[in-house]
């Protein structure tokens, strides 16, 4: 069963994309914070991560960034999640994140691009 690290600060979208992606057959774990980020990368071994952008004091960009820069985590697919529909969010970013998901979100297009990153 394909692992998947979800984290958005809102606990509702957080709890909607568990639900939709457990539905679909994946294993989720959900943070709403990155308090415990790297922890949790460590145990639950992700086969993606969803990432939202804004998070608080330590952002998605930055915790993307942290991933692609160690060799350990660099081939994990995240799609970053964001309230915005600009890609421009991500400039003066090291991360490249392999999907962009704009909220609010089409479940279908978010099975879609789940699917896709774990098939590639």
């Amino acid at each position: 069963m394909k692992r998947i690290l979800v984290v958005d600060d809102n606990q509702e979208i957080l709890e909607l994309i568990e639900l939709i992606l457990n539905l679909e057959g994946y294993q989720v774990s959900g943070l709403m914070d990155a308090s415990h980020f790297n922890q949790r990368i460590t145990d639950f071994k992700p086969d993606l991560i969803l990432l939202d952008v804004m998070l608080g004091a330590l952002d998605g960009r930055d915790l993307c960034n942290l991933l692609k820069a160690d060799q350990l985590t660099l081939h994990i697919p995240v799609i970053m999640i964001s309230a915005s529909h600009n890609l421009s969010d991500m400039k003066g970013s090291i991360c490249h994140p392999n999907d962009f998901i704009a909220k609010p979100f089409d479940i279908s297009n978010l099975i879609n691009k789940v699917s896709a990153q774990l098939a590639a």
